[in-house]
């Protein structure tokens, strides 16, 4: 979290589910009726930027879901394997409930780097096992 300049602990909710339903959440919340990897549900949703309560480390940052299946074939498709594929949806799904996005250009460009630096320093720690 350092990386990020956010509080030191703060909480994430994993939910690794299949295309069905990802896509009935997709359709319910994003109007989408197809399945995607990954959606991520901030606790802040409704704020223009996360706020820290300064009172508490802890901070409940919101929900990552990630579709195994699409997962799979994302990495089938990529050429590398399916824990590096999620690897890669967790750290886009934690971005997005630390604040970034990637709805212009300019914005995909700044997430697209935070998260290629984050990916190289997990499978630094990880002793590229991904």
């Amino acid at each position: 979290m350092e990386l990020m300049e956010t509080k030191k602990n703060s909480e994430v909710s994993l939910v690794l589910t299949d295309d069905k339903e990802i896509q009935n959440l997709n359709r319910i919340y994003r109007n989408n009726d197809n399945p995607t990897d990954v959606l991520s549900f901030s606790m802040s949703e409704e704020l223009d930027k996360v706020i820290f309560r300064d009172e508490i480390d802890d901070y409940l940052l919101g929900d990552i879901i990630i579709s195994i299946e699409t997962a799979h074939k994302n990495a089938q498709l990529a050429g590398h394997s399916l824990m590096h594929e999620l690897n890669i949806l967790l750290i886009h799904g934690l971005l997005h409930l630390l604040g970034f996005d990637h709805d212009n250009d300019e914005n995909f460009k700044k997430m697209n780097i935070k998260e290629e630096k984050i990916v190289k320093i997990t499978e630094k720690i990880f002793n590229n096992k991904f």
